[in-house]
C-alpha cells in the first residue's frame, strides 16, 4: 500500500482525555509513548530476522500490545516501516557521539561501522515496503540518510587526527565498501560476514597509521 507524500508519522501531542484528572492524562500519554517505542524496537529486530515475513501481530504481541494499539499509531505496514527506517537512522547518528566520547577514535569507529551492519540488516528486511516508500515519498531517504556520510567522516577525521588510521583515507569509499553489505546474497552467514568485512576495512585503515609506524621504527 503506496503512502501519500502528505502523510507524515510526525508525534501529535496526545488529546486531553475528558473527566480525567491531569496526572491520570499525563500517565496515559507517557503510556502511549512508550508503546510506540517499544513497537518500533520490536519491529526492527523482526524485520531484520524476518524481512517482509514480519507478522505485525506477532511483532504486537512481543510489543506486550494489542494489534488495535499497533494500528492506532501505524495504520499501515508502510507507515510502521517509515517509523523503524526513521529510528535506525537517528540511532546510527546519535551512536557516533556516544562512541567518540567513550572509546579512542579508531575503535569507536570500528564499533560505528558494526552498528552500521545492524541498520543495513534491518533495511535489508524492509527492502520491499521500502521501495514502495521510495515511490511515494523520496525526501524520507533524502532526508534521513543524507546524515550517515556526515557522521562517518566525523568519525574518520577524529581517528585520521589521533594518528590511529592511514591519512589518505575517502569516507565516501569506505561508506561504499560498507553499503555493498546490502546487496550482498541473503543467507545465514550474511551477519557475520559483513562483521568480517568490516575487520578487513579497519586491518586496511589501520595499516601505515602513523603511530604504527613509529611503535614499528622502535
Amino acid at each position: 500500500m503506496a503512502i501519500r507524500k502528505e502523510q507524515t508519522l510526525a508525534r501529535k501531542p496526545l488529546p486531553e482525555p475528558k473527566n480525567i484528572a491531569p496526572s491520570e492524562s499525563r500517565r496515559l500519554r507517557a503510556d502511549a509513548r512508550r508503546n510506540y517505542d517499544k513497537l518500533i524496537e520490536v519491529a526492527a529486530q523482526a524485520f531484520a530476522s524476518h524481512g517482509t515475513a514480519a507478522s505485525l501481530e506477532d511483532i504486537a504481541r512481543r510489543a506486550d500490545v494489542g494489534i488495535g494499539t499497533l494500528y492506532r499509531h501505524f495504520p499501515s505496514r508502510e507507515h510502521l516501516v517509515e517509523a523503524v527506517y526513521r529510528h535506525e537512522v537517528e540511532a546510527l547518528c546519535d551512536a557516533a557521539e556516544e562512541l567518540s566520547r567513550e572509546r579512542a577514535p579508531d575503535e569507536a569507529l570500528e564499533e560505528w561501522m558494526n552498528r552500521f551492519v545492524g541498520y543495513i540488516a534491518t533495511k535489508r528486511g524492509m527492502a520491499d515496503s521500502l521501495r514502495i516508500l521510495l515511490s511515494s515519498n523520496s525526501k524520507l531517504f533524502a532526508d534521513s540518510y543524507g546524515q550517515v556520510p556526515v557522521v562517518l567522516s566525523g568519525l574518520i577525521d577524529r581517528a585520521v587526527a589521533a594518528g590511529t588510521i592511514r591519512t589518505d583515507v575517502d569516507s565516501t569509499d569506505v561508506l561504499q565498501a560498507l553499503s555493498g553489505t546490502y546487496s550482498m546474497p541473503n543467507s545465514p552467514e550474511w551477519y557475520d560476514r559483513s562483521r568480517r568485512l568490516v575487520r578487513l576495512l579497519m586491518d586496511g585503515l589501520r595499516w601505515g597509521a602513523p603511530k604504527i609506524r613509529v611503535s614499528q621504527k622502535t
